[in-house]
Parts: structure tokens; C-alpha cells; sequence
């Protein structure tokens, strides 16, 4: 067996991306600027620029929540993945990629929404780019499990493909989140929180898993 298709533990695996998840999720929250003290020359201007920045909020909002899904989902992908090649590596790192790029595009939302010649361009670049997350995390599943390439051998097949076709929900909604950014700004936002809170839906409970 080659040096790259040989198969090694998911551990540094796993370390390495819990660090990449920590940092763009501690990095959403800079975007949220203070404002200025020489805009707010009392209480009630601080409290109407505070107000002001509701565009950060639900960018931070919407983002934190999907990543902190996509994290527990990538981690209990693991339940079922226990080995890892240099190609599986390779697939995750691109995936990593992206989600380390998130914040900027939250932070275009949030600076863009409020301007009507500028909103529909951000929403529907960020509603591209989590697209393209969601393609990064069911390539990195959909790797793993083919051929029961590097699953455990005592994973349940059957949760497997049901995982399999969960996963498809992500991809699909961010297609639609995006397409509709060109039609209605605030019906493409609405997609992406009914996902959101679809997410939060413990996965015993509902039929949905986050963002694959």
C-alpha cells in the first residue's frame, strides 16, 4: 500500500478541524463594530445605533447557528468514519477552507443589507457560498462512506444512507436560498431561518441534520 491511500487514524483529523470550526466562529462576532462615541452623543442615540447594527446581528446570528450545527454534525460523523487517507484529508481541508471564509461573507451581509442596491447581491453571495459549504461537507461524507471506503465496520449501514439522504437538504436549500436572493432579498433570508431552526431540532426529533 502506497504512503497516500494508506489508512490512519481521524484524530489529528478531527483536532485540526475543531480549531478551524473555533476560529471562523470566534472571528463572526468582529464584525459586530461598536459604534463610534462620536455618533452617539447620549444614551438614546447609543441605543438607536445599537438598533442600527440589526443587519450584524442576524448575519451573526444565522451563521454562528449553522456553523455550530455543521461542527456537531462533522463530529459525529465520526461515530461512523474511523479512518482516514490522504484524499479523505485533502476533501476536508477544502471543506475547511470555506468555512474559514464565512465571516466575510457575514460580514458583507450585514454591511449590505440595509442598502437596497447592494442587498441582493450580498444575500445571494452568501447564500453561494454556503451552498458550496454544504457541497464541501457532503463530499467529505460521501467520501468516507462509498465502498464503505473508511467507515467503521460495525456502522449501521442502514443509518448511513439515511444520514446520506439527510445531508441532501443542505445543498438543496442554499440553491433555493440563493436563487430566491434574485427574486425577494428577505424570502431567501427567510430559508435560510427556517433552516436554522431546523437545525437546532435535535435529530431524534426531526428529519432534518444540518448542512450537508
Amino acid at each position: 500500500m502506497t504512503r497516500r491511500t494508506a489508512l490512519t487514524s481521524t484524530t489529528r483529523l478531527e483536532a485540526f478541524s475543531d480549531g478551524v470550526f473555533a476560529i471562523a466562529i470566534t472571528l463572526l462576532v468582529l464584525e459586530i463594530r461598536v459604534p463610534p462615541i462620536q455618533a452617539t452623543a447620549n444614551g438614546r442615540e447609543l441605543v438607536t445605533a445599537l438598533r442600527e447594527l440589526w443587519p450584524s446581528y442576524l448575519g451573526y446570528l444565522i451563521s454562528f447557528v449553522t456553523l455550530g450545527i455543521m461542527w456537531a454534525n462533522h463530529h459525529s460523523m465520526f461515530r461512523y468514519v474511523h479512518r482516514s487517507n490522504f484524499h479523505f484529508l485533502l476533501i476536508n481541508v477544502l471543506f475547511l477552507m470555506f468555512i474559514s471564509f464565512l465571516p466575510f461573507p457575514t460580514a458583507l451581509l450585514a454591511t449590505y443589507l440595509p442598502v437596497p442596491d447592494g442587498r441582493q447581491a450580498a444575500t445571494a453571495f452568501y447564500s453561494a457560498v454556503l451552498f458550496v459549504i454544504a457541497l464541501g461537507f457532503n463530499a467529505v461524507w460521501r467520501y468516507a462512506v462509498h465502498g464503505d471506503r473508511l467507515l467503521d465496520p460495525a456502522a449501521d449501514r442502514e443509518a448511513v444512507k439515511t444520514i446520506s439522504r439527510r445531508y441532501l437538504i443542505g445543498p438543496t436549500a442554499y440553491g433555493v436560498a440563493f436563487g430566491l436572493a434574485f427574486v425577494n432579498v428577505w424570502a431567501s433570508l427567510a430559508v435560510h431561518g427556517i433552516l436554522t431552526g431546523l437545525f437546532l431540532v435535535p435529530e431524534h426529533r426531526g428529519w432534518l441534520s444540518s448542512g450537508a
